[in-house]
């Protein structure tokens, strides 16, 4: 007895462009989601930078309300060390956006990170937006 082999036709094998297609659109949700995370990654370094800021900022009023006649252009680190409510023994820092670690400015209120030279550090652009930066 002989048995008929099934050959499949052409109608149920993939076509070169049906491939093409799949493989397209999984490169394409692959590709998003990169950039998704590259961007939360970004928010949440701005979250922790402006979460830092506050416990500074935080720490600063503390010292002046106990130190009056002192003025804020007069503050520095050291002063503002034993006020941090984590117990720290140094100034927290923050990390940019390129993984390197910035210092705060704490002898201007609210304290900002420091770019260096002086100059404040917030890549978000906006100073009220609470990312690198403690906000209105």
């Amino acid at each position: 007895m002989k048995v008929a082999r099934r050959y499949p036709s052409k109608q149920d094998a993939f076509t070169l462009l049906e491939m093409s297609m799949v493989i397209l659109v999984m490169l394409t949700l692959v590709s998003s989601g990169l950039v998704v995370n590259r961007q939360m990654t970004s928010w949440r370094l701005g979250r922790e930078a402006g979460e830092t800021l506050r416990t500074v900022y935080s720490a600063q009023r503390m010292f002046l309300s106990d130190n009056p006649t002192r003025t804020v252009a007069s503050i520095v680190a050291a002063d503002i060390v034993p006020y941090l409510p984590s117990g720290a023994a140094t100034l927290p820092t923050v990390k940019s956006l390129t993984n390197t670690n910035l210092s705060i400015i704490v002898n201007v209120t609210p304290p900002v990170v420091n770019a260096g030279s002086g100059t404040a550090y917030d890549p978000s652009g906006k100073s009220n937006d609470s990312l690198w930066d403690v906000g209105e």
